[in-house]
């Protein structure tokens, strides 16, 4: 009898001290709407943003620039490498599309099937999404043309050694390869012919090729004719060993992408298995689908679920990603 007594003393005790808090915080919340008014309290909010946009206003400003024109000029700087002419006025135009315009068309769709809620979440993400990856994608593009220039590596050396033995000068067995290959490689010897024509040391070209195609196959190709060039000897030989150097590693990466295909299924299936499941339950139990997005608790489940299925992915990735 004592201890529930002591028990229900406690328990008002806690009440109580819980009940003088909110009287407290609400008393202190009038007096500020007292004081100041509704108009203050935003007038000291907006006031808190303007001093800290103001402290910060290069920092926010470069990122401004970096998400809108800066992403322009990295597409522009990628297919400018990569010899795609394209006119900066339809590149804006498509970055629009593809992030606002598609946004639109998402929240227009779903608005009018009546899912306002869903339809804003998703053309949210559609925005972020479509805005955030042409980078991703052109970078994609520019490591497969480089990938292939990696391979008429081989034959782009074999055929400049061969002009060398043959008596050829360096910039004619390079014209060679401009007429034989196909692009890219043919593209950027074809790009350090030209500017060798006009004035620029082959050299100064060599190294151009370096930086816009850097790989290590074409450091060492790049190196060796710059020093062999200064220092003599045989360009041939060097290209020869520059080759089976070459022709190994690609072996190894080959054997590499073999153990690391099975790596890359179990990313693919357990990325997928998330959204299995919810078509398996939504299949059993008609009303899964509308709780699932049909709410804001839903919503907020299936971003952290994609948010956690897209980590996972990453991190597989980054596991499974081995240079040679």
């Amino acid at each position: 009898m004592l201890i529930k007594i002591l028990f229900s003393f406690l328990y008002f005790i806690l009440n109580n001290a819980q009940a003088q808090d909110v009287i407290k915080r609400k008393r202190e919340t009038d007096f500020f709407l007292d004081v100041l008014g509704v108009k203050g309290i935003l007038g000291v909010i907006g006031t808190l943003v303007f001093v800290y946009a103001y402290r910060n206003s290069i920092k926010i400003f470069s990122w401004i620039d970096d998400q809108t024109y800066g992403t322009r000029d990295y597409i522009l700087k990628k297919f400018e490498i990569m010899f795609i002419e394209v006119e900066p006025r339809k590149i804006t135009i498509g970055l629009l599309v593809m992030s606002f315009g598609m946004g639109i068309m998402t929240f227009c769709i779903f608005a009018l099937l009546g899912k306002l809620a869903l339809a804003v979440l998703l053309s949210i993400v559609v925005v972020i999404v479509g805005w955030k990856s042409p980078k991703p994608i052109v970078d994609y593009f520019e490591e497969k043309r480089k990938k292939k220039y990696q391979m008429q590596m081989v034959d782009a050396l074999n055929l400049m050694a061969n002009g060398l033995r043959a008596g050829l000068t360096v910039p004619q067995s390079i014209g060679m390869v401009v007429d034989e290959l196909p692009p890219p490689v043919s593209q950027e010897f074809n790009l350090v012919l030209q500017q060798a024509k006009i004035g620029v040391p082959l050299d100064e070209a060599l190294e151009n090729l370096k930086k816009r195609v850097y790989t290590e196959d074409n450091e060492m190709f790049v190196t060796s004719v710059n020093i062999l060039r200064e220092t003599g000897g045989n360009l041939a030989e060097t290209f020869d060993t520059i080759v089976s150097v070459i022709r190994e590693r690609v072996r190894l990466q080959l054997k590499i992408d073999t153990y690391i295909a099975s790596g890359k299924i179990q990313a693919y299936i357990i990325a997928a298995m998330p959204f299995a499941m919810i078509v398996m339950f939504g299949s059993g139990d008609p009303e899964y689908f509308p709780l699932l997005f049909g709410t804001i608790l839903g919503l907020i489940a299936m971003v952290v679920i994609c948010g956690m299925v897209a980590l996972g992915m990453w991190v597989i990735m980054k596991i499974i990603n081995i240079k040679v």
